[in-house]
């Protein structure tokens, strides 16, 4: 059977005061909502729903989201997780602005022992150039990056698999969900069995339908829906700004 995936938007970060903060890191209420998503999780999750592997956006939003948010898996005295937890760019963010284009991993991954870099594609933090066409704020590129992503999780023996990422990449090209920051849902995949020739489909379980923290709006956007047709069109337009 395909994973059930638990799919989570970063805490609130600093790119919330300024655009042009490069890879911008959690601010103090986005640490405080992170550990309320931590304790939420571990009433939450045990049992059927335990994380067997946590893919996380290599930007440092989301990797202090992860570390926080899953830091009872992490061992106090090795500082290793007790569950894989992998960098992987695919979930990154959609635009090539300061604030959603990565840092030379070889200076985060220090900082993150516990999570894998090792499988993160050579050609991050770049989105721009020729090599890294699959990273392009393009609509082509991104649904294409989306369905990547699910047919890679959907070909994983996991049977529950986490995702960290971020709100514009889950919303317009993976589920066409909002979600606040913090918050997180719960999806299987529409076909059990699989389709090559169709996109795959994700089912929301009713119960996250606001999100699974109560934060998130109930109503959804099309996949795609706001997303340039190509890199000249692409002068990246701020995200609509709701309550956080």
């Amino acid at each position: 059977m395909p994973p059930t995936l638990i799919l989570i938007r970063h805490a609130q970060a600093e790119h919330n005061v300024s655009n042009n903060i490069p890879d911008p890191e959690l601010t103090p209420l986005g640490k405080e909502q992170a550990a309320a998503l931590s304790a939420h999780l571990q009433k939450r999750l045990p049992g059927s729903l335990d994380p067997e592997l946590i893919i996380v956006s290599p930007f440092r939003r989301c990797l202090q989201t992860a570390t926080i948010a899953f830091d009872w898996l992490i061992d106090a005295e090795s500082g290793r997780s007790k569950v894989p937890m992998v960098a992987n760019a695919s979930w990154q963010e959609n635009a090539d602005k300061p604030c959603d284009t990565g840092t030379d991993p070889t200076l985060v991954a220090p900082n993150f022992p516990h999570i894998d870099f090792s499988t993160l594609d050579p050609v991050y933090p770049d989105k721009t150039s020729p090599a890294a066409s699959l990273y392009h704020y393009t609509r082509e590129a991104l649904l294409g990056r989306a369905q990547s992503c699910l047919k890679e999780l959907r070909s994983r023996p996991e049977r529950v698999i986490a995702v960290v990422s971020h709100s514009a990449f889950m919303r317009q090209a993976v589920t066409g969900c909002w979600y606040m920051n913090a918050d997180y849902r719960i999806f299987d995949f529409a076909d059990a069995e699989g389709d090559d020739s169709a996109p795959l489909r994700l089912v929301q379980w009713d119960e996250t339908k606001a999100g699974g923290m109560g934060r998130s709006l109930e109503v959804g956007v099309e996949l795609g829906e706001g997303l340039p047709e190509t890199l000249s069109d692409a002068v990246p337009a701020e995200d609509k700004k709701l309550p956080e």
